[in-house]
């Protein structure tokens, strides 16, 4: 009994240590713009695909940013995608901006959005290159934070999404997912030597990655963040995330959409990083609870008075950490951790099963000898 006790208290332990050292890492939004050392000109390049609700704000952040020189290569695989007249326009009220399209579509691997980045790539300007996805919008200073972050045992820089402006229920879940799950375990580990790339936002030294393969080596694993992760690793260098992450505005979101991102995500995380993934399994409060519970019924004591407690000491942390960093928090982000929470073993059950996954438009094989991408689907992903 004592050890079932012991158990559910070093689950909650990590908890909260995960959550306290997330909370000392992580600067909120709106911090002041940190200084740098040198503002070198840099190239960002954002695959599109599609049109979503926030696709002409995320998309005119990247042309306003407070930098002096620096260029915008937005790169799209299909000629005909309505995003290109967005684009177009976005240029126009922006006339200033060093920025193009690029179309066409090079098809080096299973992972449609690191082959619509190829070009883009090839035809970036300057040494230092951010990868960014097409939903993050970018704050005034991103560029300043990213290079920040740099430091000198540094391979790559990255960014977690931080889910804002959430439009019901399950866009409040994904929210839930975004920040102080993935983000608070993703800075967390980055803090404990265990720094994992995040495709969001990558800042790389073109020169770095193009010796050891270019963009082509990414192609390495079907996740272009893992790939990116384990060559940084093999070169004895580091992943390193930036002080606080950007933001990605959520909008509308369903049940199945949220399934299914996660699913997938967790798949890719399976596949590519199993002996981290496996562990996971006992992440969330469904552990810790279960072993409380079924110990208060076996001595004899109140398992609602246990349970409560169990509650208490896993979500007050993590409600603390969200309105310390002035993520987005909600009448409904207690209901969303608890959903979050009853799904993440399910989650975790379901990437262990084969099977296709849709990736914008893509159906996906993801596996852990083969990951393709299925017959008839040819459209490229923006983002994940």
């Amino acid at each position: 009994m004592l050890y079932i006790i012991a158990v559910a208290g070093v689950l909650l332990a990590a908890n909260t240590l995960s959550l306290l050292i997330a909370g000392w890492r992580i600067r909120p939004p709106g911090d002041r713009t940190p200084n740098v050392a040198a503002r070198p000109p840099l190239s960002i390049v954002i695959p599109l695909c599609g049109i979503e609700r926030f696709s002409q704000e995320t998309l005119e952040s990247a042309l306003r940013l407070d930098w002096p020189d620096y260029e915008v290569i937005f790169c799209v695989a299909d000629e005909g995608d309505s995003v290109i007249s967005l684009v177009q326009g976005a240029l126009k009220r922006n006339p200033t901006a060093k920025a193009k399209i690029l179309l066409g579509d090079d098809r080096i691997s299973a992972n449609p959005k690191l082959n619509n980045c190829v070009k883009g790539w090839k035809a970036a300007s300057h040494q230092w290159v951010v990868l960014a996805d097409s939903n993050v919008l970018m704050p005034r200073n991103y560029l300043a934070r990213l290079l920040a972050a740099w430091r000198p045992d540094s391979g790559l820089v990255c960014s977690t999404p931080l889910g804002s402006r959430p439009d019901g229920f399950w866009a409040e879940v994904e929210c839930a997912f975004l920040n102080t799950h993935q983000a608070r375990w993703q800075y967390a580990g980055e803090a404990l030597g265990f720094g994992f790339a995040q495709g969001k936002s990558m800042l790389w030294r073109k020169e770095m990655l193009d010796a050891h393969g270019g963009i082509q080596a990414l192609a390495a694993e079907i996740a272009e963040d893992a790939a990116a992760t384990k060559l940084v690793n093999s070169l004895g260098l580091k992943v390193h995330l930036v002080a606080g992450p950007f933001e990605q505005p959520l909008g509308r979101r369903t049940l199945r959409e949220v399934w299914g991102r996660q699913c997938r995500w967790a798949r890719l995380r399976r596949v590519t990083f199993p002996h981290f993934f496996g562990p996971e399994i006992l992440l969330g409060v469904l552990p810790p609870l279960a072993l409380s519970v079924g110990a208060a019924f076996v001595s004899g004591t109140s398992v609602v008075a246990s349970a409560f407690g169990v509650l208490c000491v896993a979500y007050a942390p993590e409600l603390i950490l969200a309105s310390r960093k002035n993520w987005h928090l909600s009448a409904l982000s207690l209901p969303a951790m608890i959903a979050r929470d009853v799904m993440l073993p399910v989650i975790w059950a379901r990437s262990w099963l084969a099977g296709s996954f849709d990736w914008r438009g893509n159906r996906m094989v993801i596996g852990s000898q083969d990951s393709r991408l299925e017959a008839g689907t040819v459209s490229p992903i923006a983002s994940r």
